[in-house]
């Protein structure tokens, strides 16, 4: 089976089933409205390949008797007394940031360009987050 497009919500939504396998398959499957086209894919497949290809370069360092992570570029650090808890704390941080990045950040110019790492925190679990933070492949 080949892509499918569908050139108004009306018609997407009549083929709702189609949209979907579509995605579930790995098929380019869009829509358009008005003047904007919008891509339907399967979660998984997204998140796995924006995992791939936005590594999280964390860098995790030994300091005052605790662990401090931090990711190059980002405003974002978690400290804890052990490795996994700088870790768990993380992982808050990124879904903190995601929030704000979706209410206000996602127009800063300093921020705009952080789309693929909120989308990756919003689809992913707080063990796949993790598992992305030290470099583990799922």
């Amino acid at each position: 089976m080949s892509a499918v497009h569908y050139e108004s919500y009306s018609q997407a939504r009549a083929h709702m089933k189609d949209l979907l396998d579509a995605a579930e398959e790995g098929r380019v499957a869009t829509v358009r409205r008005e003047s904007g086209r919008a891509a339907v894919v399967d979660v998984e497949r997204l998140r796995r390949h924006l995992s791939l290809g936005c590594p999280s370069k964390a860098e995790v360092v030994p300091e005052a008797g605790g662990w401090s992570v931090f990711l190059p570029g980002l405003p974002l650090v978690a400290d804890g007394a052990t490795f996994d808890e700088a870790m768990e704390e993380m992982v808050q941080v990124l879904r903190e940031y995601a929030e704000d990045w979706q209410d206000r950040l996602r127009t800063a110019p300093n921020h705009e360009g952080n789309w693929g790492l909120v989308q990756l925190i919003a689809l992913s679990d707080d063990a796949e987050l993790r598992d992305w933070l030290v470099g583990a492949a799922r």
